[in-house]
């Protein structure tokens, strides 16, 4: 949040309670630094232009103005509107929650169907290769295709949208946390997030679409609030209620909220992902929209997959959108399985823990790699795609060909594309169960391991080399330079070791390998993650199985407390390395030892302004500050109801953009006076003063104009969040976070003669 010298008690960032901040250092590289260094230079002092990782790109970032702004302008323009205009503006937002719906799940069946069709047709000429028993051509083609699906994506991030590497969702839950987060929601993120998803997906990439949807439906949410890109953006009379962050920022919780819901083809742990993980501010009204938009999406996908099982879809149908369906196991419990369920959460716990602090390092080592060039990236990204592509396909040569069951419910064994009991290289009548996991999409992976009922499909061998593979695939994919998600990367990890306990467990325990499975995934997802309610929602919304319900509770509770006990969370790591700010809900101890006033105390003099002030004035402070606001401060001013005059008034505070649309305006005045609602009225409309996008070196001021006035009292907000200096830090952090503040006024304990106004 941007810093407004001493009267502000949250500056730029959110993290600025703690004085850290941001920004380049000695003229270096701002994204060079050692293993031991955060990913950008960090300054102790208070700084008002602090930088950040936004996707892959270091950008300059500030607060977001979620307080509504209550000049004269807007009083006036409240009190005219009329209920035809209400109901314009309600319908208006619950049609924007229905295309962010529509769009959202329009998008998501073109990018699933896209995938399943490169993808199955990719793994239907290996097959080929593996009849005819061309081994060798068959790794050249596997891991071409995928080389040059991966450069696609790659290139695109690299040259075109670096925001759009990476899931998207730490972005997302810092820009709802109040921090704008530049070229995050453009037309053009949008368009390389679809086609690098594709891309990175079908390249059989340890990663998965689900964090990218979330950005997707975020992305789209955002250009419909605006009215379409910044270069093309309409300008529909409706639109401009939409013209301010507060709107943008329900409409955009709306967005994740869909993206979740298109991945999993859960409604409502969509909304419950959006409260959980992303949404900082929330009420019932935007509860309401989200789960309206999360119902439109799934009735697209659900529609579009009926057309697609009636085989017109080429080869989607059978994958694509994850559904683990596991309904038609009983789940039975007993006591002696509390404790194999109470062991996945710890190790789920622990191994979340884990992956989280080796991951951690891991992206520094990256960020040492990326901050080299573009070209580094590029060869990072294509490196670990030749690293999967011949594991995945040379992995399966080490597995021992299993014997058909007759007793299996399905064929045995297939050379399709998918299936449970893949034949590879194995003669008739036998299948490799290795190459079932790994020579197939990711989604299909999951639902193999899943699947129920299979107690001797897999061997133990096969079960550890796909965990230990996927756990290594796991850590070196996230960070390269393309479209990327966290959830199925760590569903497959999950997956692979609750097989394996299930198996280690052996006759003490009545649950099925599969169910051993969907709870290793939940527990290392909740370990890593640290969802609970969200996470469990959307495993049954999966696995459609409620008696399910119980134990996956007691999994997830575990593994979140146990992994709460070694580190944050994976996507509070990653906000920390990106250095963007985030107000967490609860203060730290050390803050209520601390007044406002003493963090006051350690920043410049307060830059106020006259309520009538000289043009000369205005443009020097906004030349030589970065301030967003500046206190209105009046000196003389007669007090209503008292013989005393000279008294002083805190008219308020006035924006930086309303400063400069004067300037633009022209509304100078040639002597020092109060102008007449009339005057400011004829002037200015409170659609222009929502635009934020004008700099002060885009206006010119000639020297006679700068010996002129301008009354600033009309664009004033009078009623700022004011506090006495005593106030405790802590308690300033709680209400920066729940009301949404950018600015605080801190006005001194005391008043007298030689005391000043402001703090």
């Amino acid at each position: 949040m941007e810093e407004d010298s001493n009267h502000l008690a949250n500056p730029e960032t959110p993290h600025s309670l703690e004085a850290e901040t941001y920004e380049e250092e000695d003229g270096r590289d701002p994204e060079s630094n050692s293993l031991r260094q955060p990913l950008l230079k960090r300054n102790r002092t208070l700084s008002s232009t602090p930088l950040a990782l936004v996707g892959a790109k270091v950008s300059h970032i500030e607060s977001l103005d979620y307080e509504i702004n209550e000049n004269d302008l807007f009083k006036h323009d409240w009190r005219r509107r009329s209920k035809v205009q209400v109901l314009q503006y309600i319908f208006l937002k619950w049609s924007l929650a229905f295309l962010v719906g529509l769009l959202t799940g329009l998008i998501a069946t073109l990018i699933n169907l896209a995938i399943e069709n490169i993808a199955g047709y990719k793994l239907l000429a290996i097959v080929g290769f593996i009849e005819e028993g061309r081994y060798i051509s068959g790794l050249i083609f596997f891991t071409g295709i995928n080389f040059f699906l991966t450069l696609i994506a790659a290139v695109l991030c690299v040259c075109f949208a670096p925001t759009a590497a990476g899931p998207g969702i730490p972005e997302i839950k810092a820009y709802l946390n109040g921090v704008d987060t530049p070229n995050m929601f453009g037309a053009t993120t949008l368009l390389v997030k679809i086609v690098g998803s594709i891309g990175a997906v079908s390249a059989g990439l340890d990663l998965g679409k689900e964090g990218p949807l979330v950005h997707i439906g975020s992305c789209i949410a955002s250009l419909l609030a605006q009215g379409g890109p910044d270069n093309y953006r309409i300008k529909w009379r409706w639109l401009r209620y939409f013209n301010n962050d507060r709107d943008r920022r329900d409409i955009i919780t709306c967005g994740s909220s869909s993206g979740v819901c298109a991945a999993f083809r859960a409604p409502v742990g969509g909304v419950l992902f959006a409260l959980e993980e992303v949404a900082t501010w929330w009420r019932s009204a935007l509860l309401w929209r989200t789960f309206f938009s999360t119902a439109v999406v799934v009735v697209v996908l659900r529609a579009f997959i009926e057309i697609c099982n009636s085989g017109k879809c080429g080869l989607f149908g059978t994958g694509g959108l994850i559904m683990f369906d596991v309904s038609d196991v009983k789940v039975s419990y007993q006591a002696m399985d509390v404790i194999p369920i109470i062991i996945i959460g710890i190790i789920g716990g622990l191994l979340g823990s884990l992956y989280n602090h080796v991951l951690h390092k891991v992206l520094r080592v990256y960020n040492l790699i990326n901050h080299k060039g573009k070209m580094h990236k590029l060869l990072l990204a294509l490196g670990v795609s030749l690293f999967t592509s011949v594991c995945q396909y040379c992995l399966p040569f080490l597995a021992q060909c299993r014997a058909c069951d007759p007793s299996f419910p399905e064929t045995c064994p297939t050379n399709d594309r998918s299936g449970n009991f893949k034949q590879f290289n194995c003669p008739d009548g036998y299948y490799n169960d290795l190459a079932t996991l790994l020579l197939t999409t990711n989604d299909d992976a999951v639902r193999n391991i899943f699947s129920t009922n299979t107690t001797n499909e897999f061997h133990v061998t096969s079960i550890l080399i796909f965990f230990a593979l996927y756990c290594i695939l796991g850590l070196i994919t996230f960070g390269i330079a393309v479209p990327s998600g966290l959830f199925l990367p760590i569903i497959l990890m999950g997956s692979g070791y609750g097989r394996l306990l299930s198996m280690a467990m052996g006759s003490y325990t009545n649950l099925d390998e599969g169910l051993f499975a969907v709870l290793g995934a939940a527990s290392l997802m909740a370990g890593s993650m640290r969802m609970t309610v969200s996470l469990c929602v959307i495993f049954l919304e999966l696995t459609n199985n409620l008696l399910l319900l119980p134990i996956t509770m007691i999994v997830l509770l575990i593994a979140k407390t146990v992994g709460d006990c070694f580190n944050p969370s994976i996507y509070e790591i990653i906000l920390e390395l990106k250095g963007l700010p985030f107000l967490d809900a609860n203060p730290e101890p050390w803050m209520r030892n601390l007044t406002v006033g003493e963090l006051a105390d350690v920043k410049p003099p307060v830059v106020t302004l006259c309520g009538v002030e000289k043009v000369s004035r205005i443009v020097d402070v906004l030349r030589n500050t970065t301030h967003n606001a500046f206190p209105i401060v009046d000196q003389g001013v007669p007090v209503p109801g008292m013989v005393a005059t000279g008294a002083t008034e805190l008219h308020g505070l006035i924006l930086r953009a309303h400063l400069v649309q004067a300037l633009k305006k022209k509304w100078f005045l040639p002597e020092k006076r109060r102008t007449e609602e009339w005057e400011v009225r004829e002037k200015f409309n409170w659609v222009e003063l929502a635009e934020r996008e004008l700099k002060i070196e885009q206006v010119a001021v000639t020297r006679d104009e700068m010996e002129m006035y301008v009354d600033l009292h009309p664009l004033t907000n009078t009623t700022p969040f004011t506090v006495v200096e005593s106030l405790s830090v802590a308690k300033a952090l709680v209400l920066f976070r729940q009301v949404g503040l950018r600015h605080l006024l801190i006005v001194p304990k005391y008043q007298g003669a030689g005391v000043s106004l402001l703090t």
